[in-house]
């Protein structure tokens, strides 16, 4: 199974605030907003939502075909990503532009607040899909709002399988757009704030967007996973232990990483969301979003006592 993912390719800057978000905003002026938290610890780690998909893909033993823009500045980072499984040829350097940058601060609830400078990434909307032949399926992941429209409407116009993911991108794009984004998609991708701004934004009811999608797959955290299908009963999946808790930044990337890649092993929805599940624990017990240690046969004994025997025996040979 071809997958292509399209989304950023990013620099993290993580910094920890040592206290509570909460304790430090007054509700009554958040309108004139103006506060600085002390970050004690930095750490600059490789990221963006394309990237993290695609190495978790690459780790799985997959090759998929990252589609996205950075500067000149990433040829170490394009290196990486190829050295762990990344087709990297989809992506298209900037001759002028800097690579996009995140930076993020985590407070001791694990709540986050960050900001995105998007640089070379602007210039995602001059990528076709066409000229990188036939695909199985696309991820269409935060990006250039501009190419995140331009991927969708052509894997409609061709009949292409894809995957919305909007996102991050959620907070910034209009009602419109965002009915662009998920009309026809295979699969839609949202955390459960994400699934309220997409109802608020757009006005449709679950029923709605269930209707317009064939598969709705909401992460809700500590509570699991939620697969909804017009139709059918919901899947629910609950969340594999962790054996720590370290920094939440990327979780989602890798579920959806480890949900791709058993999907395209051929296996089913409840087992795929099992295998992104475990991958996402594998990122929160690490700093950083691609500096998680797997091993196969760690993540099978894993498996095994998180969701039972027959999940491992189901993957088991998949695995590298």
């Amino acid at each position: 199974m071809r997958i292509a993912v399209t989304g950023s390719i990013a620099t993290d800057h993580l910094l920890t605030f040592d206290g509570r978000f909460v304790e430090q905003l007054l509700p009554d002026q958040l309108d004139k907003l103006s506060v600085v938290f002390l970050a004690s610890d930095l750490q600059i780690r490789r990221g963006g939502t394309g990237a993290n998909i695609a190495f978790g893909m690459g780790v799985l033993g997959e090759s998929p075909l990252l589609i996205g823009s950075v500067g000149k500045d990433a040829a170490d980072y394009l290196d990486w990503l190829a050295e762990h499984g990344v087709n990297t040829s989809g992506v298209r350097v900037s001759e002028t532009l800097a690579s996009p940058r995140f930076t993020v601060t985590t407070d001791n609830d694990q709540n986050q607040i960050g900001a995105f400078y998007p640089g070379a990434m602007a210039e995602a909307v001059n990528i076709e899909l066409k000229p990188f032949g036939e695909l199985d399926l696309v991820v269409v992941a935060p990006n250039d709002p501009g190419a995140m429209l331009r991927h969708s409407a052509e894997c409609r116009d061709a009949g292409i399988p894809f995957a919305a993911d909007p996102s991050q991108t959620l907070t910034f794009l209009d009602g419109d757009s965002i009915r662009q984004l998920l009309d026809g998609a295979t699969y839609l991708f949202t955390n459960e704030y994400e699934a309220g701004l997409v109802a608020a934004k757009t006005g449709w009811s679950d029923d709605d967007i269930i209707s317009l999608v064939q598969t709705r797959i909401t992460t809700r955290g500590a509570d699991g996973i939620v697969v909804q299908r017009k139709g059918e009963d919901d899947i629910r999946v609950p969340v594999a232990p962790a054996e720590k808790i370290a920094e939440p930044t990327g979780v989602g990337d890798a579920f959806r990483a480890g949900f791709l890649s058993a999907t395209s092993w051929g296996l089913g929805l409840e087992r795929s969301c099992q295998v992104g599940a475990l991958l996402a624990t594998h990122v929160v017990e690490t700093v950083g979003t691609q500096e998680y240690r797997y091993d196969a046969k760690r993540f099978l004994e894993r498996l095994a006592a998180a969701y039972g025997d027959d999940a491992a025996a189901d993957v088991q040979p998949h695995l590298r």
